[in-house]
């Protein structure tokens, strides 16, 4: 859903939910149904106690509802007698078992505007739903973490009517030993290092875990259900996913839950890491401490190149291509635009085929895994972060992505654009946050220029290609073996180099002080077009 299908919604700028102001507890009038979904296997005593404290919470008993997804449990799992008013129990099919099929199966059932994950062995405070749902009653794009404590538990020491009568009388602290809780600590651990998430950008998705977390049901399908392909870190991976997707990560320290029992990562928390090491980071690019590897290939890549070829030279296409398949980023996938289904080779007389630019550039790369055609570009680079649209016939440098990549990353902007050269209209290369561009395309007015969405949302930038390293491919050398040198990394040093003589010479006091500081370039402000090809740059302004 966009913007256009809604009332206008507040923009949240990276992941700074200070923007939101929401009602305090018991002083507003919900409006919005929820989905509970619980994923269960085994433990019946303990989803029993969850489902007391679910049928004592302050959210409005009609706009809740909870579906239980049984995985399998033999003998098979039933309702006690203490639920929710609106609470249904299904079981996955054989052949669908797992943490992630079974969330998935409740989601497929979940009729609410938000699907709240939590755990079968999950003790809710009183206002836990309500506490979550005043989030999302402002804003449709939001994921929401509740607060969890691990406390002790002893089977039989609580029965369901105890655990609600405590949750109903607000009382949840009562049940346990809190003194001897333990909380998420990486979680607390992370909200303490930025100001609780509002200063961080591409990491925030590691908090929608599914013991406790909320999501608008509309950005979760279109994110995609879980991965069942992955035994663990699926909760991750899908927070990463719904990033890309434009969410903005809450935390919501009210939200409070009890968790009985430790977790998995509490308990063996050096195999869980070493067994996620070999299967989550293929999906999450931005793991970057994680795919260190200078060569390798990954499932999801970093960067999506697309480049459209339809008229273009098959020279200019080989030229730009190769330039990017040089980088010294090699995490990046490469997508050429062009009417390939008509392109039919010449059985007789090749040479005469009427694309054979297009025939020829397929052929070149038609065993390499880095690149792939398309009838048309892709709407977007999701799951990948970012996408690179770069005309034919200008050819990067080696460190020319890597730069732009840093510099978007560094700062947080959802649009670089590139200055590459000026004849009727403006040439440019664009690199896009996948995850800025879906935000904004969910918070644009109607008749609002996308990219002005994305400069609220993120940030826009123009800069110059030339100091990036961008060349016309008729002055670009062609990639060799063993050669990695780069013109643009030159003039860069031989810049630096001057200017660290200049102010050696200065330091010295052989300088004229007016002089140099009449020549010192002028400092740059958010949105200020960099020094370069001065009458280009100068007309993006």
């Amino acid at each position: 859903m966009t913007g256009h299908d809604r009332p206008a919604q507040p923009r949240i700028r990276h992941n700074d939910y200070g923007v939101l102001r929401p009602h305090e507890p018991g002083s507003w009038t919900p409006r919005m149904p929820v989905s509970v979904v619980i994923a269960a296997y085994g433990h019946q005593d303990k989803l029993d106690l969850t489902l007391a404290a679910l049928a004592a919470q302050t959210y409005p008993s009609h706009l809740m509802e909870v579906v239980v997804v049984d995985d399998g449990t033999l003998p098979a799992l039933h309702l006690p007698e203490i639920v929710p008013e609106n609470t249904r129990l299904v079981t996955t099919e054989p052949g669908a078992r797992g943490r992630s099929a079974a969330r998935n199966t409740g989601l497929a059932l979940a009729d609410g505007d938000v699907v709240h994950w939590l755990d079968a062995d999950m003790v809710a405070f009183h206002d836990e739903v309500e506490a979550h749902m005043r989030w999302h009653h402002l804003a449709g794009y939001l994921v929401v973490m509740g607060y969890v404590r691990f406390v002790d538990h002893e089977p039989g020491t609580h029965t369901p009517a105890r655990v609600r009568d405590a949750v109903a009388a607000h009382a949840t602290e009562t049940l346990f030993d809190e003194a001897a809780s333990e909380p998420h600590a990486w979680i607390v651990d992370l909200a303490a290092r930025t100001d609780g998430l509002r200063t961080e950008r591409e990491l925030a998705y590691r908090v929608h875990v599914t013991n406790a977390a909320s999501v608008n049901a509309a950005l979760l399908r279109a994110a995609g259900p879980l991965d069942t392909g992955l035994v663990l870190g699926e909760d991750s991976e899908l927070g990463y996913r719904l990033a890309q997707a434009g969410a903005a990560f809450v935390l919501a320290p009210e939200a409070r839950t009890r968790h009985l029992g430790t977790s998995m990562m509490m308990r063996d928390g050096e195999q869980v890491r070493r067994y996620n090491d070999a299967f989550v980071p293929d999906h999450i690019p931005v793991m970057r401490w994680r795919r260190t590897h200078p060569r390798r290939q990954w499932l999801v890549p970093y960067v999506e190149v697309v480049i459209d070829v339809s008229s273009a030279p098959y020279e200019d296409v080989r030229a730009t291509v190769d330039g990017f398949l040089a980088s010294s980023l090699n995490d990046l996938r490469i997508t050429l635009v062009a009417p390939w289904g008509s392109v039919r080779e010449e059985r007789r007389d090749p040479l005469a085929s009427p694309h054979l630019d297009l025939l020829l550039a397929r052929g070149l790369y038609r065993a390499e895994p880095r690149v792939r055609l398309a009838e048309r570009a892709p709407d977007s680079a999701a799951p990948a972060p970012y996408r690179l649209l770069c005309p034919a016939g200008w050819v990067p440098g080696p460190e020319t992505v890597r730069r732009l990549v840093e510099e978007a990353a560094e700062h947080g902007y959802g649009l670089v654009s590139v200055a590459l050269d000026e004849t009727d209209e403006v040439i440019a290369a664009r690199l896009e946050h996948t995850g800025a561009f879906a935000r904004a395309a969910l918070v644009r007015t109607a008749g609002e220029p996308l990219d002005s969405a994305v400069d609220d949302v993120a940030g826009t930038r123009w800069t110059d290609g030339a100091t990036l390293g961008f060349l016309p491919a008729a002055e670009a050398e062609p990639p060799k073996r063993g050669k990695a040198d780069d013109p643009a990394l030159r003039r860069e040093v031989a810049r630096l180099k001057a200017e660290n003589a200049r102010l050696t010479e200065k330091l010295a006091g052989r300088a004229d002080a007016p002089e140099a500081a009449e020549k010192a370039p002028a400092p740059r402000g958010r949105g200020t077009a960099p020094r370069g090809p001065g009458a280009l740059l100068r007309r993006l302004r």
